[in-house]
């Protein structure tokens, strides 16, 4: 299948390239500076996922679309809804959207699925509108995935917690927040692999949770940072409300108590996560400081 592939150099997309070469794919990636692309093989072509027609032109060139990329700040909103925009004029009759979406979407809950009601943090609640806007583009077949935090080759939002402050002595690793809450959890090569998965099985409208089924404490994540930082697990908690004033919405966001199994994947897709665990990365030394 030829695919147009945004995000090629981002922590997700640079997993989902050599995926997809791997699987057989013809991928052209939209990108910034090529010279950041590393593995997989991919016919590079230079822009911004806001430039309109360039996407388009690249879209009506593809069998597909598969959208990691985001600018990560304030104008994410406005760039995910032209880019969508752009790729919905391009895209020929029968083709396929793959975008990426989020779990935080759905608020907190000890069993998150697909149907759980949306109940996003300021952060993400502008992923709605764009989101349902996609998933019901007439003549295509549009998915949406939804990953949990993203963890793996010492990389993504977990290294957070080896980067806590240590306060008080003897020394203990500050959370964030409390830390009875849970984070649903995938490793980014189990995510590679479910794109390509979406990309080849999926049905249309499909939203599906990319999550593994570990949705480990930020507790626990920090009694194992502890040790390996040679503080003998000790962690001390901190206040909600110092959590969103030091990390604003994204700390907002870090807080919420969010588990899921993601059986949907498995059972639809044949999707079979089997990294290690974030628990066992962090026990094996993948997060240490450098």
């Amino acid at each position: 299948m030829n695919v147009f592939l945004t995000g090629a150099t981002g922590y997700i997309g640079s997993h989902v390239l050599p995926a997809l070469s791997a699987a057989g794919h013809s991928v052209t990636a939209l990108v910034r500076d090529p010279s950041r692309v590393r593995g997989g093989e991919a016919r590079l072509v230079t822009g911004d996922m806001r430039d309109h027609d360039l996407v388009r032109g690249l879209a009506a060139e593809a069998d597909a679309v598969i959208a990691t990329a985001t600018p990560g700040d304030a104008s994410s909103a406005d760039a995910d809804r032209d880019f969508v925009g752009a790729v919905l004029a391009g895209l020929r009759p029968g083709a396929t959207l793959v975008r990426t979406g989020g779990i935080w979407v759905h608020g907190s809950g000890a069993d998150l699925t697909e149907e759980t009601p949306l109940a996003p943090p300021a952060l993400v609640a502008w992923r709605e509108e764009i989101d349902s806007m996609a998933l019901a583009a007439p003549g295509i077949r549009s998915l949406l995935v939804e990953p949990g935090v993203v963890y793996g080759h010492g990389a993504g939002i977990p290294g957070l917690i080896f980067a806590g402050a240590q306060v008080g002595e003897p020394a203990a690793l500050q959370l964030i927040g409390p830390g009875s809450q849970h984070w649903a959890t995938v490793h980014v090569d189990d995510l590679a692999e479910l794109y390509v998965a979406t990309l080849t099985a999926g049905s249309s409208g499909d939203r599906l949770l990319a999550v593994s089924g570990d949705s480990p404490s930020v507790a626990s994540l920090g009694d194992v940072a502890s040790r390996r930082l040679g503080l003998d697990g000790r962690v001390v908690a901190e206040d909600p409300a110092d959590t969103v004033a030091r990390l604003g919405g994204f700390g907002e966001a870090l807080l919420m108590d969010q588990q899921a199994s993601g059986e949907k994947a498995r059972r639809v897709l044949d999707w079979k996560p089997s990294r290690p665990s974030l628990l066992e990365a962090f026990a094996a030394g993948e997060y240490d400081p450098a």
